[in-house]
């Protein structure tokens, strides 16, 4: 029989993980549904993508405020606060009139979900003795996981079957369980008890507009076509200069919105880093890899998804086996063992061609899933193993927004770089479709023959010979931004040698 703490640790990790899935799937869940969205509020598709860039921008900016807003609100206050937010506000979201409507109540659920996963984590590791770390972060894991895998999934199947705007009603019910959930199971500690503070409003507005512009760049830089556009240089500069201006400003003042003394610590600073490249390296994966199978290969959506689906299966399956090793051994070996391997397989990855098989594309993502597994867990334990339970919610916001940063920067730079290296390897192959080459020559003339009996014209094997010339340009650029990802993860092993595992500490009080 488990002893009581083990049940009430049970029932806390299930209270908090209930809101934070749904504040996970909720930035994935819009994507598949963009169409239908788009359709019935009569927006074109750039326009209605703004139902995602908002809540991005939003939450981008609460993430880090998490800590400061448990401070003066009291940390069980500001999470029952944050949930009520999100569902209220989901439900005006499903009830939107016209997309400017959906926008801004999309905006209110970025803040309403921003905190969630911050103060979810630190509640956790607070709940579970040090020594039980490991199995704390591998029950989040799983729902930091999760959430993406089921988003796009859950997304379609109800926008297929109900109506898109119950993609959002779909919260309510949650959001509200969890709420009287929260109001019953978790309770502050002494030290994260409402707090009289006063508000840094310079250090607050540097924050939002450093932090929204720079996730607003994130998310339309590749679609204004970067530096080309006035716009994103003019939010370039105004992001420059607001989070130069934060980082002096929180640097000084008494109470910071945003707790920069938490990087004098090297193992949390290398931790945040290491997080950043983790990220990237996923996000940059799971992105580029869909697009090759159906860009190049001929793949179907559904096609792509059983590409990607085992990948995220195998972290799901390796994740609570991690967890009961970092608890036995020195998470650090682990860590490097699992960025070795997303590393490897990001390598793998470049080495694709125009003959590879399905399974050829399946066993490296599932490889990747099994890289995540070990990384995320010792990651975050080794990470945030320095710092006190005080500063817990502090830490993981600023944690958690270097996540969510690696995966916006690595989805933006690859996109970009992608569209880039196709266009100058597409002009190096046309320099050889002349009639002065020997192998364009017999090239076209042996596909003149095989489509003149098809009826087709002479003009026909031009056109195909172009067309596997594009092929061709597209494989080589997407073989070097894979490898170029690769060497940016293996980077990031030093760092992970130079992080340092706390000694064992006293457990904290159980926060339910």
């Amino acid at each position: 029989m488990k002893p009581e703490g083990a049940k009430n640790r049970g029932l806390v990790a299930f209270t908090v993980m209930l809101p934070t899935l749904i504040e996970i799937i909720d930035t994935s869940i819009v994507n598949v549904s963009l169409d239908h969205i788009r359709g019935a509020m009569s927006a074109g598709i750039e326009e209605a993508t703004w139902a995602i860039s908002a809540y991005l921008v939003s939450n981008a900016i609460v993430i880090p405020m998490a800590g400061w807003l448990s401070r003066l609100f009291g940390r069980k206050r500001y999470l029952v606060g944050s949930i009520a937010l999100f569902t209220i506000s989901s439900f005006l979201c499903g009830s939107a009139w016209s997309l400017p409507s959906l926008v801004f109540f999309r905006v209110l659920q970025g803040l309403g979900g921003g905190g969630l996963v911050p103060v979810g984590q630190s509640i956790l590791l607070e709940a579970f003795p040090p020594h039980k770390h490991g199995t704390a972060m591998a029950i989040f894991g799983l729902g930091a996981m999760f959430g993406p895998i089921a988003g796009p999934l859950l997304g379609g199947w109800i926008t297929d079957n109900w109506s898109w705007r119950w993609i959002f009603y779909i919260n309510i019910p949650i959001g509200i369980v969890s709420i009287f959930m929260n109001l019953i199971v978790i309770e502050d500690p002494p030290y994260m008890k409402r707090a009289k503070m006063r508000v840094d409003w310079a250090g607050l507005a540097f924050l939002a507009v450093g932090l929204g512009s720079l996730q607003f760049i994130l998310d339309k830089g590749h679609q204004e076509d970067w530096f080309s556009s006035r716009l994103i240089v003019a939010l370039a500069a105004v992001s420059l200069l607001s989070l130069i201006l934060l980082v002096i400003q929180e640097t000084y003042t008494k109470e910071p919105i945003v707790n920069l003394r938490l990087f004098r610590d090297r193992t949390f600073a290398s931790g945040c880093v290491v997080m950043f490249f983790v990220f990237l390296n996923l996000f940059s994966s799971i992105v580029l890899l869909p697009i090759y199978v159906q860009t190049l290969m001929g793949y179907t959506s559904f096609h792509a998804g059983l590409v990607l689906g085992p990948g995220g299966l195998a972290t799901l399956l390796v994740m609570p086996m991690v967890g009961m090793l970092v608890n036995k051994t020195n998470p650090k070996r682990i860590l490097a063992i699992g960025v070795l391997v997303c590393a490897y397989t990001t390598y793998a990855m470049s080495r694709f061609n125009l003959e590879t098989d399905f399974w050829g594309f399946v066993w490296p993502r599932i490889t990747l899933g099994i890289g995540m597994g070990f990384s995320f867990i010792p990651l975050t334990v080794l990470t945030l193993s320095h710092i006190p339970r005080e500063k817990m919610t502090e830490a993981t916001a600023m944690y958690n927004l270097l996540r969510n940063m690696g995966g916006s920067v690595g989805i933006a730079f690859t996109t970009t770089l992608l569209s880039r290296r196709a266009q100058l390897h597409q002009s190096y192959l046309v320099e050889h479709l002349t009639p002065f080459d020997p192998s364009y020559v017999f090239t076209k003339g042996k596909a003149a023959a095989l489509l003149g009996f098809k009826g087709l014209g002479p003009h026909a094997a031009d056109g195909r010979i172009y067309g596997e010339t594009l092929r061709q340009a597209a494989m080589l650029s997407f073989n070097e931004t894979f490898l170029i990802v690769a060497i940016l993860m293996i980077s990031v092993l030093p760092l992970v040698m130079i992080m340092k595992r706390a000694r064992p500490r006293p457990a904290p009080g159980p926060a339910h």
